[in-house]
């Protein structure tokens, strides 16, 4: 009875309309761009196990001369990892960069999340770890109790060879510059959790005054300030330091489990894969609004990801933190299908803006949510790293606009989305392509009709590709156990069309 309930659910929920026919097409009249792969970066915090015990732990077999885990950094080295995000985050907004470097470290109390910090990583161990991984550092500075000459100060550490701070990186054993290009003021300093947040008149001239001091260090550093897919905010922010700054840094957390973790089901999770783009459409006209559009300053979306980090008392500072209750962000049966897909609609939804979208960091990199679990013994990559390993290894250098038609999908409490999300990329030359799929629908394979020759390609009887799905939408892998891994695949072409596996990320190449 109970499996006849559930057909009839799903049944309701999946109301795709009879006549609808799912489609896609070249957009002859789109033009093709060179996305940054930056939008395929990621973020770490000092936050519970993200870098002590995760990307971070001396004494460890597993860790090298330096402490750094040695499968983690193999494990990033897969995905091409382009760019990190660090100190936060929360954590940012009372950390004081200066206590973290040289052989004297205190630990300190991180009042943004109730714990003592051994300061033994820090900047030095911070940029040695990216050269190992082979990315980008960027890091996000202290606007919330620090000040913006503590902000240069930080940006002299790390790119000068004079003065105070360059002789002092020097003395602490690095004598060439680490020379940082990207930098943040501040991390979510409009929301009221955030250790010295700000009122909407106090932001933009603190970042034009940071900035300016930055700048002055690094002429050519990318400079970022938090912003936020919202006039009151942003316009105000725009008007005072847009002329001096190079992006606007949005995040987005759509599956809130801040306080309570009851994880959303998969159909639910799937009715808030167009949130990411409905932000980046409304960032890119407050852009536009403010004249800073047309990629004049772009968008880092340097925090994503579909469910928030679980930290009971954040924020409600007279209740206290309940610390131990963020291991529940470590429960492996919570990154299923749902997870994979929202990556692969965030990602596509990038790629479709990637004239504006520029870097993206998924957050975090390890543990809490992250795409690599660790712990004393090794890893698991969850189904999400394995969304971010094909996208970083089997996709082509340019997007291509497309038209799609597609089928809807609904919960069957008045949300819905379409059934299909698409996207398409293909080589310089225009002679392979390559769709990234992702099929929102938790039972049934969708047919998609091709238009071949929109990509001056006649329709094959077969095409290959690669597709990640589970056993079930609630399907994950977990230690000793990573059964959900992209798979190669051979898809039959009927009639110009090709069958998109259920609840799936599919990409399909064709040459």
């Amino acid at each position: 009875m109970k499996k006849f309930l559930k057909t009839v659910f799903l049944t309701l929920c999946i109301a795709l309309s009879a006549n609808a026919q799912n489609s896609v097409s070249v957009d002859t009249e789109g033009q093709r761009i060179a996305y940054n792969p930056m939008i395929f970066g990621q973020f770490i915090e000092h936050f519970d196990n993200q870098v002590y015990g995760g990307i971070f732990d001396p004494g460890n077999p597993l860790s090298d001369e330096d402490g750094f885990r040695t499968d983690v950094i193999e494990a990033l080295k897969e995905i091409h990892v382009p760019i990190v995000r660090w100190p936060g985050g929360c954590f940012v907004s009372s950390y004081h960069w200066a206590d973290g470097i040289g052989p004297d470290r205190q630990p300190v109390f991180d009042k943004s999340w109730g714990v003592e910090d051994p300061n033994t990583f820090g900047t030095d161990e911070f940029i040695k770890w990216c050269r190992k991984v082979g990315c980008e550092p960027f890091i996000c500075t202290n606007a919330g109790t620090g000040t913006p000459e503590e902000m240069s100060d930080w940006v002299e550490y790390c790119n000068l060879t004079q003065g105070k701070w360059g002789r002092l990186r020097a003395k602490n054993g690095h004598p060439e510059p680490y020379n940082v290009k990207y930098w943040s003021v501040g991390n979510e300093n409009w929301g009221s959790w955030e250790l010295g947040a700000r009122t909407v008149e106090e932001w933009g001239p603190l970042v034009r005054e940071s900035a300016k001091l930055m700048r002055a260090v690094t002429k050519d550093a990318k400079l970022f300030a938090a912003a936020t897919p919202n006039r009151k905010w942003t316009l105000p922010l725009l008007k005072a330091a847009g002329w001096i700054i190079d992006y606007v840094s949005i995040h987005g957390y759509w599956d809130f489990l801040t306080h309570k973790n009851n994880p959303a089901s998969f159909i639910d999770c799937m009715m808030m894969t167009d949130g990411p783009e409905n932000d980046i459409k409304t960032t890119i006209d407050i852009l536009n609004e403010a004249g800073f559009g047309g990629g004049k300053i772009k968008i880092a979306f340097d925090e994503w990801n579909l469910r928030s980090w679980h930290h009971p008392g954040h924020g409600q500072l007279r209740k206290g933190f309940d610390i131990e209750a963020r291991h529940k962000n470590d429960i492996a049966s919570t990154y299923t299908m749902a997870d994979a897909v929202f990556s692969a609609c965030f990602l596509n939804a990038s790629l479709r803006h990637s004239d504006i979208v520029d870097i993206a960091c998924l957050s975090p990199i390890v543990n809490t949510r992250g795409p690599i679990f660790v712990d004393k013994d090794g890893i698991t990559r969850r189904t999400t790293y394995y969304v971010m390993q094909m996208y970083t290894n089997y996709l082509e250098k340019y997007f291509v606009p497309v038209k799609t038609q597609s089928e809807e999908l609904t919960n069957g409490k008045g949300k819905k989305t379409h059934v299909l999300d698409i996207a398409l990329t293909t080589n310089e030359a225009g002679s392979r392509y390559v769709y990234a799929v992702a099929n929102k629908d938790p039972e049934k394979a969708v047919s998609l009709n091709i238009d071949f020759a929109s990509m001056n390609k006649k329709a094959p009887k077969t095409v290959s590709g690669w597709v990640l799905s589970g056993k079930s939408v609630d399907d994950f892998n977990d230690r000793g156990d990573e059964h959900i891994k992209p798979e190669a695949r051979t898809f039959k072409v009927k009639d110009g069309a090709v069958s998109i596996p259920a609840h799936s990320v599919t990409f399909i190449t064709i040459q």
